[in-house]
């Protein structure tokens, strides 16, 4: 059938190209996010990678199946996008006195990260996953994870992903790049490390467990409340507060208790339940007196470890219509 499609294609039939190529096309938009931190990013290499296999498709050997292929070309034009000069998303820089807000802990190095929905990690099939595969789908698409691979230098990011995520062999990662298995091996030794310093294990709970629903809903109502005392007692003592695109970080219970403690000093929030990366989230709408309408303030996802809350990370308002969130909210 394959075999078909692929003659087919070749013949110039963008139907059968079509077939053959759709079934990947949610998992290399993950890979490409993995890689890029950025789902508007990982859409244009998705793109970029169907024009390039469709333009190659005649030298395609079928030594590897077609999804072996699609993920090295997927791969390259990610790392060719690393290597270009186009920056990722800037920093937005924000006074902090205009703002109320306290003096950061920390500024942080990962200012272009973006969350991707959970409806769009439902493709996933875990039969498809090669044998050297050492991360659970879900942690390995976790804000933490996809932070800590937007600090390894892109070869180290692109081994570590092929081999550890996806579990394909040496062999074939030697292949994709045109590598020795040894420069493979030191590449994955060199991320590992990395990635396994900053991302400790966690034991966090199932997703929509009633474990994970009753601390989501003390979350709810203490954010809601504007209550910060209810709101640390949630907190794990290294919890931290980034906001990208805005640098400002806030690690350790002591300012992040401050740190809310001046955001809720002036403002009031409604909070609308999602999913992000495999976590809860929320979409923040602001209360302004007796108004109504209440605006959007940001995205809002909550990184647990047990049964308490190690990490908030709030994105601007235009990452809320990927999650079917209004701009405006009546209540």
């Amino acid at each position: 059938m394959t075999g078909n499609l692929i003659e087919q294609a070749r013949a110039g039939d963008s139907e059968a190209f079509r077939a053959l190529t759709e079934p990947h096309r949610r998992e290399l938009e993950v890979h490409c996010y993995r890689m890029l931190g950025s789902l508007q990013d990982a859409e244009d290499m998705v793109q970029n990678t169907l024009l390039a296999a469709w333009r190659a498709l005649d030298g395609f050997e079928e030594r590897a199946s077609i999804r072996t292929w699609l993920y090295r070309i997927a791969t390259n034009q990610c790392l060719g996008a690393l290597r270009s000069a186009r920056r990722k998303r800037p920093a937005t820089e924000v006074s902090i006195a205009e703002n109320d807000l306290p003096e950061p802990t920390h500024y942080g190095d990962v200012v272009w990260l973006e969350p991707i929905p959970d409806h769009l990690l439902d493709f996933a099939d875990t039969s498809v996953l090669g044998p050297e595969a050492a991360y659970e789908q879900r942690e390995a698409i976790s804000l933490a994870f996809v932070t800590a691979l937007q600090l390894l230098p892109a070869r180290q990011r692109a081994v570590l992903l092929l081999r550890d995520v996806l579990g394909y062999r040496t062999a074939e990662v030697s292949e994709m790049f045109c590598a020795t298995a040894a420069s493979v091996n030191s590449a994955l030794k060199r991320a590992r490390e990395t990635v396994g310093a900053r991302n400790r294990d966690r034991e966090s709970p199932e997703p929509n467990s009633s474990s994970e629903q009753a601390l989501v809903a003390d979350f709810v109502r203490a954010y809601q409340a504007g209550d910060v005392a209810a709101l640390v007692r949630l907190l794990t003592a290294d919890v931290r507060v980034s906001m990208p695109p805005i640098p400002l970080e806030y690690h350790g219970l002591d300012a992040v208790a401050g740190f809310y403690a001046q955001v809720f000093r002036r403002r009031r929030y409604t909070l609308v339940a999602t999913r992000a990366n495999g976590q809860p989230a929320f979409g923040a709408y602001l209360t302004t007196g007796a108004d109504p309408v209440r605006h959007a303030a940001g995205l809002l996802v909550l990184d647990l470890s047990g049964q308490r809350i190690c990490g908030l990370t709030r994105f601007d308002n235009d990452v809320m219509p990927r999650f079917g969130l209004p701009r405006t909210l009546e209540v």
